[in-house]
């Protein structure tokens, strides 16, 4: 039996790894996978699929900022910052800041040309957004906000991977 304290601030502080291979990490993309979830802003493919065959570890928050903003590596390899994209996906993200691409994918949605994902409609966004845990105010976050996305995220996480284990 897991305590409420367990699921609110020791799964959430156990999510505060630099580590890729985090066991943490790896429940929450099974939790995914048993969700049938989509890939990151693509709803053609699945987590599943892009974990077993073609996908990308994808930085929310892009290293290459990050690494010109002076983080170091247990710093953007936060376990709250990855999620699987496909290549094309992560190839067209760069270096961008989640204020400029994530707005990108919303312009999609409002009729604009598709340059990110083939996500078409705010429905399908938010859908996405919230099937990766991440929070409603990327649209305005830029680096000197990363460390509130991480808090933020490894909270929306942690609760999905309370779902999970729920479900099991």
């Amino acid at each position: 039996e897991l305590s409420e304290a367990f699921w609110k601030y020791s799964l959430v502080q156990s999510l505060e790894t630099g580590i890729v291979s985090s066991p943490y990490l790896h429940v929450f993309f099974a939790a995914q996978v048993k969700a049938r979830d989509q890939g990151f802003l693509s709803p053609d493919i699945l987590v599943e699929d892009l974990i077993v065959s073609m996908g990308d570890l994808h930085h929310v928050f892009p290293k290459e900022m990050l690494k010109q903003k002076g983080l170091q590596r247990g710093q953007y390899n936060q376990a709250a910052n990855f999620v699987y994209a496909p290549t094309d996906v992560n190839i067209k993200i760069g270096k961008r800041s989640p204020d400029d691409y994530f707005n990108r994918v919303k312009a999609q949605c409002e009729g604009g040309n598709r340059t990110i994902g083939t996500i078409q409609s705010r429905e399908v966004l938010d859908r996405n957004l919230a099937m990766h845990c991440i929070p409603q105010g990327i649209f305005a976050m830029r680096a000197e906000d990363y460390g509130d996305f991480l808090a933020q995220r490894r909270e929306l996480m942690a609760a999905k991977i309370e779902g999970y284990y729920k479900s099991l």
